[in-house]
């Protein structure tokens, strides 16, 4: 699958991720609903960093679609607010 984040560009990860992706937009979810910046700002830098660990980095000339796109890191809680889901950030 392709992730792209925001400002950075396009990540390749296995399928296998999907679940730990989910865990963690779960608890940036609920960080964003509860209003809590604190947890908002781990829960964000710990999706972007599992992406970034995990996946291959797509060549700058890449054209494919992306499967999800994460907001950057520098991302508000007001302005993710705005890019939420039903299901939050990651589709499943």
């Amino acid at each position: 699958m392709i992730v792209r984040i925001l400002g950075e560009g396009q990540f390749e990860l296995a399928e296998s991720e999907m679940d730990s992706l989910n865990e963690l937009d779960g608890r940036l979810t609920t960080a964003v609903q509860s209003g809590n910046e604190a947890v908002f700002e781990q829960s964000l830098a710990k999706l972007l960093g599992r992406v970034r660990e995990h996946g291959a980095a797509c060549s700058d000339e890449f054209l494919g679609e992306s499967d999800f796109v994460l907001p950057a890191a520098e991302t508000t809680i007001e302005e993710v607010v705005a890019l939420l889901a039903e299901d939050g950030l990651v589709p499943g």
